[in-house]
Parts: C-alpha cells; sequence; structure tokens
C-alpha cells in the first residue's frame, strides 16, 4: 500500500495537505517538531522529530513510500542563518529517506532561475540536496499560493485594506505566475500516481503572467474595494520595503521579510510539460482570489455565530 508521509505539518501547505490526503481516504503519517500544534484525525500518525537532530528522524520508522519535504525556516525569530539550517534540514531527511526505503520524495520550492533572495537560493538550494542525496525526488516549482490564510494572500490583503494610498517600487513591476492552493494540493496528490514525475522538475503556475502591482489592483476588485492609488518610488528596494510592510501587515515579520526581498526576482513558468502530465488546467489568479476572500468570510461569519 502507498503510505505517505508529510513533514511540515504545521505549515500551511502541510497542514491542508495532509487534511487533503486524509479526505482521499490514504493512509498518512506526518512530522512536526511540537505534536501539540496540530489537531488532525485520530487515524492520522504524528511523529515528533526534527530535522536538524538525524537521531529523532529514525523515531518515524519504515513502511512509507513517498514522502512530501514541505520545511523551511523562512527567516522565523529574526534568524538570518535559515539558509544553512534549512541545507542542513534537507540533507539529514535526504539520507534519512533513503535509508528506510521510501520511494518517491515530493517537494514544494519556488520558481526563479536566478533567484535575487537569500529565501528563494535556500528553496533552490534545499531542492539539489534532495535530488542528489536523496530517492526519485518530483521538485514542484511554483509562484505565490494563493489561498485563504496564506502568508502571501494575507500579505496582499493587508496592503490593500490598509493602505488608501501605495508607495510604488519598482519591484511591483515583476512578473510573476501565481497559483492557487487548491491546485497545488492537486499536483502534490496526484503525482504519487504518475511515475514520470519522477525524478524531475515541475514548475507551476496559473496560464496568465501578471505584475505584482497587477495583483494588487485584483486583489481591490475581489474585496469590492477602489484600486489604489500607488506613487512611484523607484528607490524603494524589496529589502527597505519589507520593513515597512511588516509594519503594516499581520504577517510575522521574519516571514514578510524573506518573501518581500524575492519580489525582484522573475518567478514565471518558463516550462509547462511538467504541468502538461496532468489532467487538469490550474485556475486563474482571479478564481484564486474569489475563492480565498470567499473561504476567509466564511470563517469569520462561522467564528461570530
Amino acid at each position: 500500500m502507498n503510505r505517505a508521509l508529510v513533514t511540515g505539518a504545521t505549515g500551511y501547505v502541510g497542514n491542508r495537505l495532509v487534511r487533503e490526503l486524509h479526505a482521499l481516504g490514504q493512509p498518512i503519517g506526518c512530522v512536526a517538531r511540537d505534536p501539540s500544534r496540530v489537531r488532525f484525525d485520530s487515524s492520522i500518525t504524528v511523529h515528533q522529530a526534527d530535522m536538524l537532530d538525524p537521531s529523532s528522524l529514525q523515531a518515524i520508522g519504515e513502511g512509507y513510500t513517498t514522502a512530501y519535504y514541505l520545511v523551511h525556516s523562512m527567516g522565523r525569530g529574526g534568524s538570518s542563518d535559515y539558509e544553512q539550517r534549512d541545507a542542513t534540514a534537507a540533507s539529514n531527511f535526504a539520507r534519512f529517506a533513503a535509508s528506510v526505503g521510501i520511494e518517491q520524495v515530493v517537494y514544494l520550492g519556488g520558481l526563479g532561475d536566478r533567484p535575487g533572495s537569500q529565501h528563494l537560493r535556500s528553496r533552490l538550494r534545499v531542492g539539489e540536496i534532495l535530488r542528489d542525496q536523496g530517492p526519485p525526488l518530483t521538485w514542484f516549482r511554483a509562484g505565490m499560493v494563493v489561498g485563504a490564510g496564506s502568508e502571501s494572500y494575507r500579505t496582499l490583503r493587508s496592503l490593500v485594506e490598509r493602505l488608501p494610498v501605495m508607495l510604488a517600487p519598482s519591484w511591483l513591476a515583476t512578473p510573476t505566475q501565481a497559483i492557487a492552493i487548491d491546485d497545488v494540493l492537486r499536483y502534490l496528490t496526484e503525482c504519487r500516481e504518475l511515475p514520470e514525475t519522477r525524478s524531475r522538475e515541475i514548475q507551476l503556475g496559473s496560464a496568465e503572467v501578471l505584475t505584482y502591482g497587477q495583483m494588487l489592483d485584483q486583489m481591490a476588485d475581489a474585496l469590492g474595494l477602489r484600486r489604489r492609488p500607488r506613487i512611484p518610488v523607484p528607490l524603494l528596494t524589496p529589502w527597505l520595503s519589507s520593513h515597512w510592510i511588516g509594519l503594516i501587515t499581520p504577517v510575522d515579520a521574519g516571514v514578510a521579510r524573506p518573501l518581500i526581498e524575492g519580489l525582484s526576482t522573475d518567478t514565471t513558468v518558463t516550462d509547462a510539460s511538467g504541468m502538461a502530465l496532468f489532467d487538469f488546467q490550474p485556475r486563474s489568479f482571479k478564481q484564486a482570489l474569489r475563492e480565498a476572500v470567499a473561504e476567509e468570510n466564511e470563517a469569520g461569519r462561522r467564528a461570530q455565530s
């Protein structure tokens, strides 16, 4: 039986993936440094392990055929050494996965051939380590993941809601291709049934190429708000932008800064052949926003009732 292991179960994508696999009726286990932070069905095995401690991984044991690697530090806690920690964690897990007979590792990294930020460089390096040191790797590379509660979505929404007029640094003209969380989950779950996805990179994105400025306009439309006028400030670098965005948005500053610093990198799909292996087309950015706003509004209504 194909049994899946999800690492990073406390993260946004990892948490949703665990629930999606469970809803599909598939046997699953997950890994968390602090199991008290996850609330899953009792049928889901939760292993306590730290990717930076190789000995703790042995408690996971054998019996898994596919492992999802969704671990990254993102500069939480204000630490700047997360690039080395991410590399060490990936190497530890790759060796563990090979030692216990895992047949396929699935990793979700980022787009961008020449990463212009520490965060994107780290995501790229993690993929290279998993590919070179572990079992056959299915390496998904995606741009902004759009879904209710995702850090990128929360940043966009907060900027539109809280700023009547916006500063417009040059990176707002950077092209990118976002993707909806539900499409990401579908790629992640279906790749297990497609042997041709192993040992290859698969770039993910909706069909449309948008700038970050256009994304902000579409977010205003989705919220039913007036599109925010922008004042050009070409000298406002991503590094400087990350500081004022960290003050304006509810996203943790240690997360917001790496995200914003990567916005000067072109994160568009240059090879769509990997997506062609799957029998569906990802939804548009506009549809992804509509669904995220509706989900978040519904969650707000339930919390008030």
